[in-house]
């Protein structure tokens, strides 16, 4: 992009710049550290010029809004056409309090629901099993059957609004629960829309809501990537997840590289089915996480739609332009959130939401300011998506397309960003592929390394987290807390055990026999679940057929 001569003269200014200026001020004053570095502990250098990005080429490596390599933004208009999906991730104590929230939320401007299930659901377990004793409705809304699904969306027709459901290992279960409801609603699967998570490597490596081993694992998320390219063909298959990666303590670049490492593993797995490639990729969807260093994350957005556009058009060759675009959904980052001094939060999240918007994602959550001392409060969650409005509506981000293009740090850091992505893949591939990575505890070791590098920055106070270890100060207890009713767990046993009681039991076991014996052949089990969830059996009654067949997962430990 830069002339020869013209870079020849900006160095020989430069380093008169750092010769005279920059010397004379450093001997009166030093500079706060002695190395800035990002939150991944990427070093920023005092100034960036052309000299970093001398062998840039715009057409290569930027090119256009909409056009390959996406690296400006996967529509050709973006922002200015219309703003990103307003979603704000909720779930808590049953379907009904939920439900209430939603309505609310969506009467506030939001333009998407997404749902937080609870974590016996997520591990496939009903409500009243033994080890969902003290979880129910905790972190999550409680949905065992069918008929909670019929509340939790009473009054929300699902031709009408998008949903996500953050579901990994019980994917297929909800997703069947909610096309069940589409039906009895009268909608028609095409008009559907939304996303289920449906990541359940992710869930491996770092979060720990998986069920089964992986072989099974993958084979059910075929099943349903492969029953929604024929049936659902609005919906957004797999949310392949970076968000819990970061959050489990990986730098930026580690989030792209493992997440992408992931989407390529599930890619071939469609392959090996025998899909052809653009046949379901264009509804592949990715989760990624949003820190406070703003040009990092910009940064990491940009390097990652670039990196994945290659990986699809030059492995997969994918001819259709959708393959190759990279399409995610973005939460702020939750483990930034400090208990400490709780308002500083909005503060965060709306940094956390700038870098958003300047990035090009397609949807956001923004986190509640109290999230780290309790479910999100109604005037939290109303501030969090007051954030998105003000960022889109106020800021300026969303009027010019990629706006920080050309900053010389900026594409610097996408560069280099890049460049560990493809390490990171090119090592992962050496090792036989994604789970031989996972297998290994190689992805584990490498965020739990830059997790305690972080940690140790923080304790020694190299690293400011306004406060926590500087700007201090004693705080009253926090009042007006959201609190589930630890009666919600009574009140769910109590609807569990009428609706077994009631429910037609020949056409319960026949359904559940039916789905046992397709789950030990090579045939789409997506019908057969579905036919189970209208006859009423519930989550843990499906997911145990499923853990007689296939067992439970138990990770190796690593040193």
């Amino acid at each position: 992009m830069f002339d020869e001569k013209v870079l020849e003269k900006i160095k020989g200014g430069k380093e008169k710049w750092d010769q005279g200026p920059v010397a004379k001020t450093l001997a009166k004053a030093p500079e706060q550290k002695p190395v800035f570095t990002t939150i991944s502990g990427t070093p920023v250098e005092r100034l960036y010029t052309p000299l970093d990005i001398a062998g840039l080429d715009y057409e290569r490596d930027l090119g256009f809004p909409g056009q390959f390599p996406y690296t400006r933004g996967v529509q050709p208009t973006m922002y200015r056409g219309r703003y990103w999906t307003m979603r704000q991730y909720a779930g808590f104590g049953s379907a009904k309090d939920t439900n209430a929230r939603y309505r609310y939320l969506l009467q506030q401007g939001q333009t998407g629901l997404s749902v937080a299930f609870q974590l016996p659901t997520q591990a496939g377990y009903d409500s009243d099993h033994p080890l969902s004793m003290g979880e129910v409705g905790k972190v999550g809304v409680a949905v065992d059957s069918i008929e909670d699904m019929k509340v939790l969306f009473d009054g929300i027709p699902l031709d009408k609004v998008t949903t996500s459901m953050t579901i990994n290992a019980a994917a297929t279960v909800l997703l069947g629960m909610y096309l069940a409801l589409a039906e009895e609603q009268g909608v028609p699967w095409d008009k559907v829309g939304g996303t289920v998570q449906n990541d359940v490597l992710k869930e491996i490596i770092c979060r720990g809501q998986y069920i089964y081993p992986p072989k099974p694992t993958m084979r059910l998320t075929v099943d349903l990537i492969e029953f929604c390219q024929k049936h659902v063909p609005r919906w957004n298959t797999i949310s392949i997840s970076g968000y819990h990666i970061r959050e489990s303590g990986s730098t930026a670049a580690q989030e792209m590289a493992f997440t992408i490492a992931d989407g390529i593993a599930y890619t071939q797995a469609c392959i090996e089915r025998g899909m052809d490639v653009d046949s379901f990729a264009p509804r592949l969807s990715f989760f990624f996480n949003a820190f406070t260093n703003v040009l990092e994350e910009v940064a990491k957005f940009r390097a990652a739609r670039r990196y994945w556009a290659k990986i699809m058009k030059e492995r997969f060759k994918a001819k259709d332009p959708r393959s190759m675009m990279l399409r995610y959904h973005v939460q702020t980052g939750g483990v930034t959130l400090t208990a400490q001094q709780p308002l500083n939060n909005i503060v965060r999240v709306a940094l956390q939401t700038y870098a958003t918007a300047l990035g090009g994602a397609q949807s956001l959550h923004t986190n509640s300011y109290d999230e780290a001392l309790c479910l999100p409060t109604q005037e939290a969650v109303t501030v969090a998506l007051r954030t998105q409005q003000i960022v889109a509506e106020e800021s300026g981000a969303t009027d010019s397309i990629d706006p920080l293009a050309g900053c010389y740090y900026v594409e610097q850091m996408t560069n280099k960003i890049e460049q560990e992505i493809d390490d990171y893949i090119k090592k992962i591939d050496a090792m036989g592929g994604t789970l031989a990575a996972i297998e290994q505890g190689y992805i584990q070791k490498e965020i739990q390394n830059s997790a305690y590098r972080f940690q140790k920055e923080i304790e020694s106070g190299e690293r400011v987290y306004v406060g926590i270890n500087k700007y201090t100060m004693e705080e009253p207890p926090p009042t007006n807390l959201l609190k589930v009713d630890m009666s919600v767990g009574d009140v769910e046993a109590a609807k569990l055990k009428k609706l077994r009681a009631e429910r037609d039991q020949a056409k319960w076991k026949a359904a559940l026999d039916k789905l046992r014996q397709v789950s030990q052949t090579d045939e789409n089990v997506m019908p057969a679940v579905i036919e189970a969830v209208k006859a009423k059996a519930t989550v843990g009654e499906i997911c145990d057929v499923w853990r007689d067949i296939y067992g439970q997962y138990r990770p190796k430990e690593f040193v």
